[in-house]
């Protein structure tokens, strides 16, 4: 058996898999090592089971081992640390964050455990704790750029843009050629009204990922904030010819329309955005006003009454939109 390290695999035998093995006994041999006790010893023997029960696929057995080795030595952290992975494979987010959690109180210097349990927070959305622990990921090594780019999406999630955005220049100094990071910054730069660096950010970001419809449509929302209008309506036209049932980029489409003094097409745009989604209060309401357009430049009492129709079923869905008061005067006004 010595000389064939894959004895413990199932089915059939790899050197990928013997590797695999042997990775995760680095951390338990290193302890044995360095302790030489007889409880270490122990710990180390069921880690070492363990790792062979979960290779198996015998994960229930394997948390028995790891559950016993962290009971003989209370100190023994790797049993924690592949306690939350096998938690976390098993969806078991909360065990899978309380062995992480456990894993970094006992080997505080471990960027790994640090990294695994702020996935797990992410995945249970408590994004607090995971700024917490990716910052101490980040104090533990600085250039570690998984770290920073996941303390900047926490942020983002908290609505903390200052604080994400600051993660995320740092992240962008260790690599800027990373689309999540580029969409991340464009999304972040949006919402603080700072459009040239956003269109900078997205256009990195399909740089690196061309064929991707959402940042296209984030990126021709850019343009439409800095009036660049015809290259918004370019992208948005390309993004249907990959995606033709994309709602926001026909909505989207149909206010370049508006812009550009095109009813008819705006209006064509903002109806085929509701045939796809019937509750796009937005596409609602932005058809209203196409209706209300094409009504006075007509002088056609029809397009009136479906404007108004149109701002009505627009409010029944959000009544606490952002023009909602708006709104409701243009209904008793075009109403009479």
């Amino acid at each position: 058996m010595a000389d064939n390290p894959t004895f413990w695999a199932p089915g059939k035998r790899t050197e990928q898999n013997g590797l695999l093995f042997f990775a995760f006994l680095l951390p338990a041999f290193a302890l044995m090592f360095g302790s030489g006790c007889a409880q270490r010893q122990k710990a180390v023997d069921l880690y070492v089971e363990a790792v062979m029960r979960r290779t198996l696929n015998e994960r229930e057995l394997a948390i028995d081992k790891l559950n016993a080795a962290a009971k003989t030595d209370k100190h023994y952290y790797p049993a924690y640390s592949l306690l939350g992975e096998i938690y976390e494979e098993m969806q078991r987010y909360e065990d899978s964050a309380a062995a992480y959690q456990k894993a970094t109180e006992l080997n505080p210097w471990s960027s790994k455990d640090c990294l695994s349990l702020g996935r797990v927070f992410r995945t249970l959305k408590k994004y607090p704790e995971a700024v917490q622990i990716y910052d101490r990921a980040c104090e533990i090594n600085r250039d570690d750029f998984e770290a920073h780019l996941y303390a900047a999406q926490s942020c983002y999630e908290l609505k903390d843009y200052e604080r994400a955005l600051a993660y995320g220049r740092r992240a962008e100094r260790l690599d800027a050629n990373v689309y999540e990071l580029q969409k991340l910054l464009g999304d972040i730069y949006k919402l603080q009204k700072d459009y040239d660096q956003a269109v900078a950010a997205y256009e990195l970001a399909l740089e690196l990922d061309s064929d991707n419809p959402d940042v296209m449509i984030s990126l021709a929302a850019a343009y439409m904030n800095s009036d660049r209008i015809e290259p918004a309506k370019e992208l948005l036209n390309h993004v249907l010819k990959i995606e033709p049932g994309q709602a926001t980029a026909h909505r989207h489409l149909g206010y370049c329309c508006l812009l550009l003094g095109d009813v008819d097409g705006a209006i064509e745009s903002y109806e085929r955005a509701i045939e796809i989604n019937e509750n796009d209060w937005q596409a609602l309401r932005s058809l209203g006003i196409a209706y209300i357009f094409k009504a006075i430049k007509q002088d056609d009492q029809q397009f009136k009454a479906k404007a108004v129709t149109q701002w009505r079923m627009s409010l029944d869905i959000n009544p606490h939109q952002r023009w909602a008061r708006q709104l409701r005067q243009y209904v008793r006004k075009y109403s009479k």
